[in-house]
Formats: C-alpha cells, sequence, structure tokens
C-alpha cells in the first residue's frame, strides 16, 4: 500500500495528535519511541498509524474494580519501542482519575514545590521531582534539580512506584536489567539512585509520585524511608483537598 502525504507526520502534527510539546515530541521520536525517518533536509518523519497507536496504548478491561491495583499477578506490561514498563490492569480508570483531577498542566504551586524542596533537603538527594503518568508521558507538577518540564512514559522509573503502596527504591539503576537501558541511566543525565513514594486521590488512584534521583548509588535508611513516604502522604492530602474544592465549585454551578 503506498503511503499519501496524509499518512505521513511532521514532529509538530505528531505532537499536536498526541497531545504533548513538540519537545516531548521529539524525545519520544528521537529516543526509538516511534518509528521515524530522515528527510533528504535532516527532519524527521513518522507514520500516522504509529501515532495512533501509541495513543490507544494496550487493551485495558475497563471493568476491572476501581482499586489501585498493587503488583503482582494483576501487573502488565507494556512494551513499545522505547522500552517496557508495567502497567496496572485497571490503568484506563487511574487515568480518568488522573484527568478529573484538574492537575495535569497546570502551573508550579507552593505547595507542591515545598514538598519537592523537603524531600530533596532531608534525602540529600540533587534531583526531587512530584510526577504524573498520563499515557505518553511523563509530566512534572513540581521539579528541584532538572530542567525537563516532562519525558516519554517510557522513561519513567515512577511506573513501577505507582503500582505500590510504599516506598519504591533502586540503588544502582544501570545495575539492574529493568532500567540499565533507560536513556535517563545509559545517557548524560546518569541517573544511578532512584526512591519515590505513590500520590494518591481519594479512591485510591495514584496520580503520580513523588521521588527523588541521585547521580550516585546509594540505599534508604528507615528514616529516610518513612521521611519519603511522610511527605506523599501531605502530597496526597493536597491533591484530595483539591479534589474537593472542585467537587465544591461543581456543585455550586449547579445550584
Amino acid at each position: 500500500m503506498v503511503k499519501t502525504d496524509r499518512d505521513i507526520l511532521t514532529t509538530t502534527e505528531a505532537a499536536k495528535l498526541l497531545g504533548v510539546s513538540v519537545r516531548t515530541a521529539q524525545l519520544l521520536i528521537e529516543g526509538g519511541t516511534v518509528r521515524s525517518w530522515k528527510t533528504p533536509g535532516g527532519h524527521r518523519r513518522v507514520y500516522r498509524t504509529d501515532i495512533e497507536a501509541l495513543i490507544e496504548g494496550p487493551a485495558i478491561d475497563p471493568n476491572l474494580p476501581s482499586a489501585n491495583v498493587i503488583g503482582g499477578s494483576d501487573e502488565v506490561t507494556y512494551s513499545d519501542a522505547g522500552g517496557a514498563f508495567p502497567i496496572a490492569p485497571n490503568e484506563s480508570q487511574r487515568l480518568a482519575a488522573l484527568d478529573r483531577s484538574g492537575l495535569l498542566d497546570t502551573p508550579p504551586e507552593e505547595a507542591f514545590d515545598r514538598l519537592t524542596w523537603l524531600a530533596a533537603q532531608t534525602l540529600d538527594a540533587p534531583i526531587s521531582l512530584m510526577a504524573m503518568l498520563t499515557p505518553t508521558r511523563q509530566w512534572f507538577k513540581s521539579r528541584l534539580g532538572l530542567d525537563l518540564v516532562e519525558t516519554p512514559r517510557s522513561w519513567a522509573f515512577c511506573n513501577h512506584t505507582i503500582l505500590q503502596q510504599g516506598v519504591f527504591w533502586v540503588e544502582d539503576l544501570s545495575a539492574d536489567p529493568r532500567f540499565a537501558a533507560n536513556p535517563a541511566v545509559a545517557g548524560d543525565e546518569g541517573f544511578r539512585f532512584y526512591a519515590g513514594a505513590p500520590i494518591l486521590d481519594r479512591e485510591g488512584f495514584a496520580m503520580g509520585t513523588l521521588c527523588v534521583i541521585d547521580n550516585r548509588p546509594r540505599t534508604l535508611n528507615e528514616r529516610e524511608t518513612r521521611t519519603l513516604s511522610a511527605l506523599a502522604a501531605l502530597g496526597s492530602t493536597e491533591v484530595r483537598l483539591r479534589g474537593t474544592e472542585r467537587q465544591l465549585r461543581e456543585a455550586l454551578r449547579r445550584d
């Protein structure tokens, strides 16, 4: 079948279709998550069908219970050209809850920036993030020590964190087969240590995580583990308060 101009997209057109920034689309394309090629002029092109397949993602049963699935045999692995990462079978419900939260792509807020600052200070980490996971990207509601506003979803160590109720951490990412080939580990960033805890809405869905990252291998002691868990719990409280406020505003509008 001959491909027409309508079947081939520029990076900007792919970004618009995905609903992400052009920079994120570039990361997805250049990182191999989406097949691409260069024109004689040096511009990247992709097939529309590949972008649409990325949007659709894995098939998920919409009738699964609306509780956050915690790892184990209920875990599903989703693979794409950018790598493999685990998702819960009720990912569609989690994504719907994330959309209802109204937090995505909103400006920085002092309440969340305070949490990332505290996490970096108390755990002596150069990078601290409040990350939220959409179908295709990891977006940072708050970030300290990192210039990127978002990354492709397949780069997110937090994919593992949101499947747990407690703290998930990796002493040396480069020595773990799940993460050694990750561009953030194998590339210039050279991330080595990661620790994160889920941030949950009032129904128990993981909106994202509070996490810290270091460029050297290290461990977490009991005090640090409890500290990160407590800070993530504060983040969960902030998310729940915003949900309650939004419901009240909607109720007032209906009245």
